[in-house]
């Protein structure tokens, strides 16, 4: 009985090891981001009389902000965060209702999207994303066993993100509700829930989004200039035209960096929305590949971890890699994609390269978010291999810590969408029906 509660002490004395790769890319796409709003905003600065460097500052101070809050959730346990998931459901609604209160709300170019906070701007719907995660995370691990069966189980998740789509909608921002909508199915999906109740349910919410879509006149418009921006240039299809431009401008190897020529008040928000273009145009296709390809491998690494979370049974930690994985690949996708005339110009950034203090702030504490996974999560792989190495009975033993606090033994088995049977773990994306 000593040897096991002295074994169980060297167990809890355990550290783990935040994963490098993870924060290496991380630190590398804020690196680049730095440089890049630095080469894109000095003249949009001086246009504005507020001095060359200011967005780049800006961006500067956001980040170590960004990574105070990181630092801050690496150091958190995520049973703690799990315990109060319901405070952060009520997080959402209250942040988006707060930006049409009088005094609080602030509107910018027509779109009441941000609380005035006084010394700055923060736009509510950067943390909702990551406060609706970390709930649906929550939510899929409690109800894995009816997901998959149950109708009520697989709308109440819908119904949540269909009323936070209506709150952004009245703002109006139609691009982060869409964004919303595919995390929560992509997050429901990798939960269990079957394809053929998701398809169902998607036929019926189309033509809704669709009616919504081209009921604002600018929507429209979007969608007509999208479709062929050169039919007119100088107006409705300005923006994608510059894109393009630059991008056609930076041919193999770019223009240089600081060389181009589309940023000087040619191509709008050339640091925030379209800050793509304007790398294309002075690193040229090959740097393009380079920034795509890091995203590309972040979000397999994202969703490594969050595989490699649910066969340790760590369900919340691997719910939370997931979402987190889909919002940054998803808006990553979607904001070149605007770049490229691949999508409709919708108004996301680049995570941690564009300028934007809402976003780097809410990316860099998601990040934290995942180095926690990867730490908890090397911590239960080591003390597993301690168990292994110390005890004849090891193969019996459960992991130490490997999964989510006051779960009764008949609840570890794992989510439909990512268990084969019950003797295996057999990881996949996503239950068909």
């Amino acid at each position: 009985m000593d040897d096991r509660a002295g074994q169980a002490t060297k167990l809890e004395q355990l550290d783990g090891r935040y994963d490098p790769v993870l924060l290496g890319l991380a630190l590398l796409m804020a690196g680049f981001g730095v440089v890049m709003v630095g080469s894109s905003s000095i003249a949009i600065a001086e246009g504005l009389d507020v001095g060359p460097f200011h967005f780049l500052v800006r961006h500067v101070v956001f980040l170590v902000l960004g990574g105070a809050l990181a630092f801050a959730l690496m150091r958190t346990e995520l049973k703690l965060i799990e315990r109060y998931n319901h405070l952060l459901l009520l997080g959402c609604i209250v942040l988006l209702g707060l930006v049409f209160m009088p005094g609080i709300g602030h509107t910018v170019n027509g779109a009441q999207r941000w609380i005035n906070l006084g010394v700055s701007k923060f736009q509510a719907v950067e943390a909702v994303k990551l406060l609706l995660i970390v709930w649906l995370a929550s939510y899929v691990v409690r109800y894995r066993d009816d997901i998959g069966e149950k109708w009520s189980t697989l709308l109440k998740p819908l119904g949540v993100a269909g009323f936070l789509v209506l709150l952004l909608l009245v703002q109006p921002d139609f691009g982060s509700a869409a964004l919303i909508l595919a995390i929560t199915g992509g997050m429901v999906w990798l939960g269990g829930a079957r394809i053929a109740h998701l398809a169902a349910i998607g036929a019926l919410a189309l033509p809704v989004l669709a009616l919504v879509a081209v009921a604002a006149p600018y929507r429209v418009a979007r969608l007509k200039s999208f479709l062929d921006p050169w039919q007119d240039p100088f107006n409705d299809g300005f923006q994608l035209t510059q894109a393009l431009i630059a991008i056609g401008r930076g041919e193999w190897f770019g223009v240089g960096l600081g060389g181009s020529v589309q940023k000087l008040f040619y191509l709008p928000e050339a640091h925030t929305d379209f800050i793509f273009s304007v790398s294309a145009e002075e690193l040229g296709f090959a740097g393009s590949v380079a920034i795509i390809g890091v995203f590309a491998l972040f979000s397999w690494r994202t969703f490594r971890l969050g595989l490699r979370a649910v066969e340790m049974r760590r369900y919340f930690a691997g719910f939370c890699a997931f979402g987190v994985g889909l919002w940054i690949s998803l808006q990553s996708f979607v904001s070149i994609g605007v770049n490229l005339g691949l999508l409709p110009t919708k108004g996301l950034t680049l995570p941690l390269i564009s300028s934007g203090g809402s976003s780097v702030l809410v990316t860099c504490t998601a990040i934290g978010l995942l180095l926690r996974v990867s730490y908890e999560l090397d911590r239960a792989e080591r003390q597993v291999a301690r168990l292994r190495g110390g005890s004849g009975h090891a193969e019996d033993e459960p992991a130490p810590d490997a999964r989510p606090a006051a779960q009764s033994p008949a609840a570890v088995a794992p989510p439909a969408g990512v268990r084969g049977g019950r003797g295996r773990i057999e990881p996949k994306i996503g239950a068909v029906a």
